[in-house]
């Protein structure tokens, strides 16, 4: 499938130079496409997604993918620049994301977010209420204050429960390695393949699927940029300044607070959040599709289980998957997304054993095997602990 990336002129607006905006629009031409929203702060949409947008297609979706500003093809303004620090408001990607509609001539659509896109896609709810067909969030991220349900399952799974696994992270904390790096490892591990690898690597010094998960999860004081795939750098600003990245720790064990702490002091302080979305979604009369894996440590189900309890016409769909369906699962998101867009949203609970078997496919597939196959090496040739 060829795709053409199109781009829409933003102007100029408080110091902020003017930049072109890249988006991409795949399958047959609707009246009200799905926008599909990646996460982040940092992901791109052009190039990541290029897989996805040919399997949505071939199923009859109309997509629409939008290159967030200050990543990839939206990196620079019109000088060549690097977009600045003070592009970087939620409030300026809604906007954004409105422009490419109008640029297409749609008036609505079914606005798709996956975790930090999940957010942008509540918060374009609550700023352009009449653009909205219908919305599916997965991995809703709703709040800040959110962080307090996060540390409460973390620490219920790795930390205070009496079994291998929390007595295994428990050891590994002792003996010195950094409880940073022991969280966002064992975390990666269990949002995954599951509780069976986050056991086999707390059971043995850390080896070669450790060192993958290591890479693959923590962040130090360097900031991750692969270029029109994922860049932080710039677009970090938001996650700091808006999305409160940088909470101060609650000083009790395994906190992600602590996830982001070493790149804090790059980025401005926590000025607040725009809008209130966990009150919000009270006024989302439009159909609503929460996905929610079980093992998602990052926005629990209980976050999910909140926006389906306080929306008007929401749909609950729980899956055997850790965060962000749309990288992990992404067959199960697409054929929500389908069902949304059909008016046939009520029929997926019936439907979680079939999302649940559909193909893994790609990287979502194979990484997590791979893990697996690195784990029962690792048993292998070290010594139990």
């Amino acid at each position: 499938m060829r795709e053409r990336v199109r781009t829409v002129r933003r102007p100029a607006a408080d110091g902020v130079p003017p930049f072109d905006l890249a988006y991409v629009r795949a399958g047959p031409r609707t009246a009200t496409p799905a926008l599909i929203i990646p996460g982040g702060p940092g992901l791109a949409s052009v190039l990541p997604y290029r897989g996805l947008r040919r399997r949505a297609a071939e199923g009859g979706l109309d997509v629409l993918m939008v290159e967030h500003r200050g990543i990839g093809r939206s990196r620079h303004d019109l000088a060549g620049h690097v977009l600045p620090p003070d592009a970087m408001r939620i409030t300026a990607v809604l906007d954004d994301l409105a422009a490419v509609m109008d640029a297409e001539g749609v008036d609505r659509a079914f606005i798709v977010g996956s975790s930090y896109g999940s957010y942008l896609a509540s918060s374009f709810g609550a700023r352009h209420p009449d653009r909205v067909a219908g919305m599916l969030l997965d991995s809703a991220l709703q709040s800040a204050d959110d962080l307090a349900l996060e540390r409460a399952r973390l620490r219920a799974l790795f930390w205070d429960a009496d079994d291998d696994l929390s007595r295994g992270v428990r050891r590994l904390v002792d003996e010195g390695i950094d409880e940073r790096v022991v969280l966002d490892v064992v975390r990666a591990a269990y949002e995954l393949a599951g509780a069976e690898l986050s056991r086999t690597l707390v059971r043995h010094r850390p080896g070669l699927a450790w060192r993958a998960l290591a890479a693959y999860a923590t962040r130090d004081a360097s900031i991750a940029r692969v270029p029109g795939i994922y860049e932080f750098d710039v677009v970090g600003t938001i996650a700091f300044r808006e999305l409160h990245y940088g909470a101060p720790p609650d000083g009790l064990p395994l906190d992600p607070a602590l996830t982001y702490a070493l790149l804090a002091e790059r980025f401005p302080a926590f000025a607040g959040e725009p809008y209130d979305l966990t009150a919000a979604a009270a006024g989302f009369s439009w159909p609503l599709v929460a996905l929610s894996g079980d093992r998602d440590l990052r926005t629990p189900p209980a976050i999910a289980e909140r926006v389906v309890r306080t929306a008007p016409d929401a749909t609950l769909v729980r899956l055997h998957n850790g965060h962000s369906a749309l990288d992990t699962h992404p067959m199960a998101l697409l054929n929500a997304t389908r069902r949304l867009v059909r008016g046939e949203h009520h029929r997926l609970p019936a439907e979680e054993p079939a999302l649940d078997r559909l193909r893994r496919t790609g990287v979502s597939g194979r990484f997590p095997r791979a893990l697996q196959a690195l784990a029962q090496a690792d048993t292998a040739i070290r010594p139990r602990l």
